[in-house]
């Protein structure tokens, strides 16, 4: 079995689409940073992927851009779903983290040693006790194919993820 080690997330970096997005429309760190409530630093290092971004601030990004999670998630290119909502269902999402574990035949104790973690967090996770972690969520999509956005319930189509864009 794979494991992986994102126990602490700023072991296991994400790869974002952030950086990006932002040169291609043209605004400075400092007027992004504003809009997320941050620090200038803070953005910067979240842009330069030595500090994990927090799934609340990716949501707030996705918002700015109107995209979707799984592409700055470099999960998938599909920069926008049709009738994505822009929040997060929190009342939805666990649900749908349990229904895909269990579609799969995975037992709370196999994704958290995949995840190198606890049944403890999966557990909270899947009740909604505790927000899911982005590096969480970003392995999560790829060990099941599945889009970030509808496990996170911004879409209603479970969409698979594209193969190529898998790292």
């Amino acid at each position: 079995m794979h494991t992986i080690d994102i126990r602490e997330e700023n072991k296991a970096p994400l790869t974002l689409n952030i950086k990006f997005m932002r040169e291609e429309e043209g605004i400075p760190q400092k007027e992004i940073a504003k809009k997320l409530g941050v620090s200038r630093s803070t953005y910067s290092l979240w842009e330069l992927e030595l500090t994990p971004i927090p799934l609340k601030r990716l949501v707030d990004l996705c918002k700015i851009y109107s995209c979707s999670i799984d592409y700055i998630l470099k999960l998938n290119e599909i920069r926008s779903y049709p009738n994505m909502k822009m929040d997060i269902d929190y009342n939805l999402y666990p649900k749908r983290l349990k229904e895909i574990r269990k579609e799969h035949k995975y037992t709370q104790d196999k994704i958290a040693k995949i995840l190198n973690t606890d049944n403890g967090v999966i557990s909270r996770y899947e009740s909604g006790k505790t927000l899911i972690l982005t590096s969480f969520l970003r392995e999560y999509a790829k060990i099941f194919n599945i889009s970030s956005d509808y496990i996170l319930g911004k879409i209603d189509e479970k969409v698979k993820l594209k193969e190529l864009i898998m790292n």
